[in-house]
C-alpha cells in the first residue's frame, strides 16, 4: 500500500555549542539517502505533535547519544526536498544547545564527530546549508568575531589539515 506523500516537512536542528565555544558536527553514514557522509548538526523531522525544541533534543539523543538543554531558538531555515518524485518544502526551527552529558555514542559504526571551533568547521565536508544553521547560533551568541571567523574559513578551502582536529 503506498503511503500518501506529504508535500511539507517540519524539522529541528540543535547546534551544540560546550564551554569552550566549540560545536558539534556529526558526518553523516555512508547509508543515508540524502546527503551521504556530510557533516552536519543533528537534525531530523518532528514527530506528530511534537514541539520543535523537544524534536530538537530527540534527535540530538537519537543521533548522538547526548542529552542537552536548549539555550535558545537561534533562527529558521528552510529548503527543497525530493522524495520518489515529489517536491517536499522542508521547513527547520534552528536551537542553539548547551550539552548535558559528554560521552557520545554514533549509531552507525561509518559516523564520526568533532568538536570544531567556529574557525575549524570548513575543515570538514560540511554543506553551505547546515554551515548557514551553525552560523545562526554564532550570530546569536553575540559572537560577531568567529562568524567572521567561520566566513573565512569557508573562502580558504584549501585542503590543508590543522593538527589539532580530532576527528572521532
Amino acid at each position: 500500500m503506498d503511503m500518501e506523500i506529504p508535500g511539507v516537512k517540519r524539522l529541528a536542528a540543535a547546534v551544540v555549542r560546550d564551554e569552550r565555544g566549540r560545536v558539534l558536527l556529526v558526518r553523516r553514514s555512508a547509508r543515508e539517502r540524502f546527503l551521504p557522509r556530510v557533516w552536519g548538526v543533528p537534525c531530523g523531522k518532528l514527530e506528530a505533535g511534537e514541539l520543535p525544541a523537544d524534536g530538537a533534543l530527540r534527535e540530538l539523543k537519537e543521533e548522538t547519544g547526548l542529552l542537552g538543554e536548549v539555550v535558545r531558538k537561534v533562527g529558521e531555515s528552510s529548503f527543497v526536498s525530493d522524495y520518489r518524485g515529489h517536491e517536499i518544502k522542508n521547513f527547520q526551527d534552528n536551537f542553539l544547545v548547551r550539552p548535558l552529558t559528554r560521552s557520545v555514542h554514533l549509531p552507525e559504526p561509518d559516523q564520526a564527530y568533532a568538536w570544531l571551533a567556529p574557525s575549524e568547521l570548513t575543515l570538514v565536508d560540511i554543506d553551505a546549508y547546515n554551515l548557514d544553521v551553525v552560523r545562526q547560533a554564532l550570530r546569536a551568541c553575540g559572537t560577531e568575531q568567529e562568524t567572521r571567523a567561520v566566513r573565512l574559513g569557508h573562502a580558504d578551502r584549501s585542503g590543508r589539515t590543522n593538527p589539532a582536529l580530532r576527528l572521532r
